[in-house]
């Protein structure tokens, strides 16, 4: 078969696949999802395997570590990965749900009832912990999946899908409700963004331009983050060393990562105490520091940040910094700035609190915390399928209540319209 034929038989297999699965009991999908956890437990050794040809080829062709990171199934990602099968098990199955009964003055009673979306498409960069991550949602949510990875992860994510797959086969459930797409041929991709007859939402997840060249030729529905531009604010009454802690956390613990941080915003009455604090641990931890001309005023080490340095994406140990007024300020420049992925406040006022909350952009917000918590595991969704940055149907990250939907239901006793 040529390419597109391969692509559009795949599609067909999952549509028609999904169409089971929508109707599979919470036991029975419950009952999978944990045969899929013990079986990636029982075959690492042939996962770890075939991912290392995967970081082999990475490390041949030069990948940055921060991507060989990403793309590695170490013992610690395969555990996480077995933790989120478990804990998506463990939630409660949306599908069916029933709510806003309504009784009508002709004597309907209308509500809506919470409904798998279909098929699902993820094209996805580096991260083969997804291919599991997705799979588990999806199915969980009664949808199938069609997983298109990036080339680098190729041998990783037909790996994974095939014990996932062995798993569906042996609870006797299509095999075809999870796919890989096993092409690298950046063509299956424009192939798979024109299936809307098979295919009912699109999710990218990687980079910016992966995600604008897909929302611009998808004829399917997709949702979206093009980038995640976190900032933290250190406001006046902040508490330095608390605010240090979130400051190392979020930009050191894992830089490669959407939810790491990028931009420092620090109050004026607070600079001259915290940055000089802050500014040396960053400096232990490697952190090359970017800054406005009040910053290197107090950091002269820092390097002049610049224009483009507001609003950048660095995923790596480099953090741009800059002194404002306050916390009007601040919010301008995370308006401007901002990719309405994470914003943080450090404070110990709680009108300033409550305002930042009210009006910074962003799928989450948060007050006095690390950017590295908007994350699907993190706030109890188990795992996640992504984070949205758009408002349309899903907000911030997307567990399993965000692959459904909900159809109007009605019940009536023999009810005309006059």
């Amino acid at each position: 078969m040529s390419m597109e034929e391969t692509v559009i038989g795949l599609a067909r297999e999952t549509k028609r696949a999904s169409r089971r699965v929508a109707n599979l009991s919470t036991t029975a999908k419950n009952g999978v999802l944990r045969r899929m956890a013990a079986a990636l437990i029982e075959r690492k050794a042939y996962i770890q395997a075939e991912n290392e040809k995967d970081l082999a080829a990475g490390r041949a062709k030069g990948l940055a570590s921060a991507m060989l990171d990403r793309l590695a199934l170490s013992d610690k990602v395969i555990a996480s990965m077995v933790a989120g099968l478990e804990e998506v098990a463990a939630l409660p199955d949306p599908v069916g749900e029933i709510d806003e009964m309504v009784r009508r003055p002709s004597g309907i009673t209308v509500g809506r009832m919470r409904i798998p979306l279909g098929v699902i498409g993820m094209i996805y960069e580096s991260r083969p912990n997804v291919t599991v991550d997705a799979a588990a949602l999806c199915l969980k949510a009664g949808n199938g999946v069609i997983l298109r990875g990036g080339s680098e992860a190729i041998h990783s994510n037909l790996a994974l899908a095939k014990v996932l797959q062995d798993c569906l086969a042996a609870e006797k459930i299509e095999p075809a409700a999870i796919q890989v797409i096993p092409i690298t041929d950046r063509e299956a991709v424009n192939t798979m963004l024109r299936l809307e007859e098979y295919i009912d939402l699109i999710i990218p997840r990687g980079g910016e331009g992966l995600i604008r060249f897909v929302a611009e030729n998808s004829r399917i529905p997709v949702l979206k983050h093009y980038k995640g531009v976190c900032h933290v604010f250190v406001d006046e009454s902040a508490d330095y060393e608390m605010a240090a802690r979130i400051v190392i956390n979020g930009k050191v613990q894992r830089p490669g990562v959407c939810n790491a941080l990028e931009t420092l915003l620090v109050h004026e009455k607070t600079a001259a105490e915290f940055l000089p604090l802050v500014g040396a641990q960053l400096a232990t931890a490697g952190v090359e520091i970017r800054g406005c001309p009040a910053t290197r005023a107090l950091l002269p080490a820092a390097k002049a940040a610049a224009p483009d340095d507001w609003g950048r994406e660095f995923l790596d140990l480099i953090l741009a910094v800059k002194v404002v007024a306050d916390l009007d300020e601040a919010l301008a420049h995370i308006e401007a700035h901002g990719s309405q992925h994470t914003e943080v406040i450090v404070t110990n006022d709680y009108a300033h609190a409550q305002r930042f909350l009210r009006e910074a952009d962003a799928s989450s917000v948060m007050v006095n915390a690390s950017t590295r918590f908007n994350d699907g595991g993190q706030f109890g969704l188990g795992a996640e399928i992504g984070i949205s940055t758009t408002k349309l149907h899903a907000y911030g990250p997307m567990g399993l209540r965000e692959l459904t939907t909900r159809k109007f239901i009605v019940y009536g006793d023999g009810q005309i319209r006059s």
